[in-house]
């Protein structure tokens, strides 16, 4: 934990850490955002279907109140009067709750996007305690809520008072209109003074989102410590990947130094690089590079070699080709094979003289025909 560590939360939270805040419900919400967005959608759909609704229950409370005696006592008749009384209800009903819905969801998930976790659903002791509590209640955060709620009081007290003195004239002139005109236009001005009260705290939602936003990624922030437990955590201690490398690179050169004495020829710089060759004549293809190595491993393939009665030849130029265009194990270009060539077609007379089968080859050139974007 920073506080504990004494560490301050100065680097950027990482993708897991973001990731792991949203499985535990952690997101960026602005409760005023999605408030003032069911306000002003409300009043907007009272606007749409607040007339509708109006002149349903107008019609709902005439046709109940004018019920005759055998509709008053036959229960038969009673349900079909309220079916086709509330039928002019349903739609305009429907249609005013699904908006409401629309934009409870919107709005709530319009900062920090739509995010279910159960481990949020799951009940905490620590949200039971009574410290706690108590230190929410006189913290930062409940100081911003306070504020809020006072410039919200301040907002739309001041806002409802203008709109009181815009409108009182015609909130007068109710008193002598009748129904069910009275009853519409009561509805109206009832309407357009919701939706402008629930425009102000459009100013609240401008500038509490911004700053939700701001504060939850000021907690998502690390520390330095934590970014390296994190990474050795995902991508491994980098010791004991170092530990790892080291030994599989040991493994590779115990494995190549093993190649040596079945090679047929190592080519040497003669002092720095050393390049160890086999070709086997059983398999079509070009010669294999068995071994290679700079300086100590070098040297160490030589030593090998000799002890092997593998023959060694020096050829620089050659040696540092195949030294920095093939790897361990694998073929030679196909441009090198013509030098490659004459150095086997040496070893292999020279072995054949030896034995007493052949004459002593003539001496290995010193220009081999080596490509000049292949010479190093």
């Amino acid at each position: 934990m920073a506080e504990d560590s004494g560490q301050e939360r100065t680097e950027e939270p990482t993708g897991k850490k973001i990731e792991e805040s949203r499985k535990k419900g952690q997101v960026a919400r602005s409760k005023e955002l999605g408030t003032t967005f069911v306000l002003i959608f409300s009043a907007i759909a009272l606007l749409m279907y607040g007339p509708a609704i109006a002149k349903g229950l107008y019609n709902v409370m005439g046709r109940l109140l004018s019920l005759n005696r055998n509709e008053t006592y036959d229960t038969t008749k009673m349900f079909a009067v309220w079916g086709e009384a509330f039928s002019e209800l349903i739609f305009p009903m429907a249609m005013f709750v699904f908006i409401i819905a629309i934009a409870g969801i919107v709005g709530n998930t319009l900062l920090g996007g739509f995010n279910f976790s159960w481990e949020a659903a799951s009940p905490k002791p620590s949200k039971m305690s009574p410290m706690k509590g108590i230190k929410r209640m006189f913290g930062p955060q409940a100081a911003i809520e306070l504020l809020k709620s006072i410039l919200k009081f301040v907002l739309v007290a001041g806002f409802a008072i203008l709109l009181i003195q815009m409108y009182f004239d015609e909130i007068l002139h109710l008193s002598i209109e009748t129904p069910p005109s009275s009853v519409l236009h009561s509805l109206e001005i009832l309407a357009w003074m919701f939706l402008a009260l629930s425009c102000t705290l459009i100013i609240i939602s401008a500038i509490d989102a911004p700053y939700q936003s701001y504060n939850h990624h000021k907690q998502l922030k690390m520390t330095l410590q934590e970014v390296k437990d994190e990474y050795k955590n995902s991508e491994g201690d980098p010791m004991i990947k170092a530990r790892i490398r080291r030994t599989q690179r040991e493994m590779s050169q115990r494995r190549m130094m093993q190649a040596v004495p079945d090679a047929d020829v190592v080519v040497t710089n003669p002092t720095h690089y050393s390049v160890a060759l086999k070709y086997d004549t059983d398999k079509a293809g070009a010669p294999i590079v068995v071994a290679k190595g700079v300086d100590e491993m070098a040297m160490q393939i030589r030593k090998i070699a000799i002890g092997n009665e593998v023959p060694i030849l020096e050829s620089p130029m050659l040696t540092r080709s195949l030294y920095h265009t093939t790897e361990v194990g694998h073929q030679i270009p196909d441009r090198l094979f013509t030098a490659v060539a004459q150095v086997l077609a040496y070893v292999f007379q020279l072995k054949r003289f030896k034995k007493g089968r052949g004459r002593r080859p003539t001496p290995l050139s010193k220009n081999l025909p080596i490509p000049t974007d292949l010479r190093h």
